[in-house]
């Protein structure tokens, strides 16, 4: 997402817009779909200070330090809480389904939308008046052409027609169907729920959300975002559109995978939105699906995220999404052949799509079947090499498989797909101690170069646990799956399966901790 630079440098905006809103903030404006909205000093100074820092947590004392001069004595605690309400009664924003503000608990608020500049006026041309002798023909009375559109963040005008091609093509595609008819009815026709159907949407919010689906099927960290904006502006033209929520809890369950946004934002985010959805739409597959996906990951609630998954396929058991992720879930719960029976039915659902391919490759390497699952995944790998998911699978299988040098590979080709600075450091320095002192070179020297990220906050606890585990440090491993387990890491729903902590299974205090992870979501 575009961070919003100081609006006092040298560009001259200060427009900034949101979804269907924008903010003035030199005029102290804020519309939306150009009509201007009501709104007091105090909130919109907040606004301005959310706008200018997205993504940042905003503290209450950076709150109270704009907000208020120097020496003004008040309850701030108060007032920061009552602009932030005021500002989201205004944008119809909600502290407990966030679209623009997201409360960090004990640490203060948070813009969580996509931001654009517009950009700033035209400076008024120079009219040289010719003397009589010098005047051309006399100007046509025809009205003048309008200006050029201002160009949009990421240039709608100059791609328009290859949007519209690419849409259609996407329309059109294999399981299409199903798709549209999920769009105009929410769900399958499987339940018999006596709720209400939820309210259509309105044409606007159906067009943004199917913009934000083409996006997301992309699956990488640009096209997320902009599904991200998509889905938030559908929802602002119709706050009661299920869909909108899912597409956006998805965006997030996903943020995690192709982008750097850690678990901790992505995960609460996903759910706060599937749940929201599920609130809309009882009976929509899609939200039971989003839900059971945020639920394992970021809650690591297995017995929720099952009964989500069943719930999301007896709805419409032609979901490919949720056969998708159901077999991730299984997979990872180390339920194997049934995890294939799922992901071979969500590739006959979907058989266009690439993130089924590469997960179904990922599950027959974990089944047993890796000749097929590689296969699969360096086919993939070659035919589309923009693509994550095949490097960062390989790169797991062949670490598995012992095979450094390819693993080195695919890791390289992961880090840079992902645009990761730090990984490509660890890599290279993973590739220095390999090649002078075989795979413990190698670990060592990866566990020297993330323990210092670790120490920046850019690494996570997890890493260096499975590095010290494989290095025999079983003490230190330990130390850093307790960290991993206080800060909620979304991959201590896998530990138990880690061959990295073979030689802690007797430990009691390992014990301990799996008893902890796996508890989750039971009574």
């Amino acid at each position: 997402m575009q961070s919003a630079p100081n609006q006092s440098g040298s560009s001259g905006r200060a427009v900034i817009r949101f979804g269907v809103f924008e903010a003035d903030l030199r005029a102290g404006d804020l519309r939306k779909n150009g009509v201007k909205v009501k709104i007091q000093d105090l909130p919109f100074r907040a606004l301005k200070l959310l706008l200018n820092h997205p993504n940042e947590v905003i503290s209450r004392d950076q709150f109270r330090q704009s907000l208020w001069p120097q020496g003004v004595f008040v309850d701030f605690d108060h007032g920061i809480s009552s602009a932030v309400n005021r500002l989201r009664d205004a944008l119809g924003d909600s502290a407990d389904n966030p679209i623009f503000i997201e409360t960090v608990e004990r640490r203060g608020y948070r813009w969580i939308a996509p931001t654009q500049w517009a950009d700033p006026p035209a400076p008024p041309r120079l009219i040289v008046v010719k003397p009589e002798a010098e005047k051309g023909p006399e100007p046509s009375h025809e009205k003048p052409s309008p200006p050029p559109p201002t160009p949009h963040r990421w240039g709608w005008v100059l791609i328009l027609p290859a949007i519209a091609l690419a849409l259609a093509a996407w329309f059109f595609r294999p399981g299409y169907r199903a798709v549209s008819a999920k769009v105009k009815t929410t769900t399958g026709a499987a339940s018999s729920s006596a709720n209400p159907a939820p309210p259509a949407a309105n044409s606007e919010a159906q067009q943004y959300y199917l913009k934000g689906r083409f996006y997301w099927e992309k699956r990488n960290a640009d096209s997320l975002n902009k599904a991200v904006d998509y889905f938030t502006q559908s929802i602002v033209h119709d706050p009661a559109y299920a869909p909108a929520y899912v597409g956006l809890a998805d965006c997030y369950n996903l943020m995690r995978e192709y982008t750097l946004m850690p678990p901790s934002e992505s995960y609460p985010r996903a759910l706060a939105a599937a749940k929201k959805a599920v609130e809309l739409d009882d009976r929509s597959s899609e939200a039971h699906a989003s839900l059971a996906f945020a639920l394992f990951w970021g809650n690591w609630d297995a017995a929720g995220a099952d009964r989500e998954f069943r719930r999301a396929i007896e709805l419409n058991p032609d979901n490919s999404v949720a056969h998708h992720w159901y077999a991730t879930y299984l997979m990872t719960a180390g339920h194997h052949p049934e995890s294939v029976v799922e992901i071979k039915c969500a590739q006959a659902l979907d058989p266009a799509s690439k993130s089924v391919l590469a997960d179904e490759g990922f599950v027959l390497c974990a089944a047993g079947q890796c000749n097929e699952g590689m296969a699969l995944l360096k086919q993939l790998e070659a035919s589309d090499p923009d693509f994550v998911s095949p490097p960062r699978y390989l790169r797991e299988i062949t670490f598995s498989a012992g095979d450094y040098p390819t693993f080195l590979d695919e890791w390289r080709k992961e880090a840079t797909l992902l645009k990761d600075r730090d990984t490509l450091k660890l890599v290279e320095a993973a590739h220095k101690g390999y090649a002078s002192g075989g795979k413990r070179g190698m670990l060592e020297n990866m566990r020297a170069a993330e323990k210092q990220l670790y120490e920046r906050g850019s690494e996570s606890a997890y890493s260096i646990a499975s590095i010290d585990g494989l290095l025999g440090h079983n003490a230190e491993a330990l130390q850093f799956l307790k960290v991993s387990y206080d800060k909620h890491d979304d991959a201590m729903i896998g530990v138990k399966d880690d061959s990295a902590f073979l030689a802690l299974h007797d430990d009691p205090a390992f014990k301990d901790l799996l008893n902890k992870v796996y508890a989750q979501g039971k009574d």
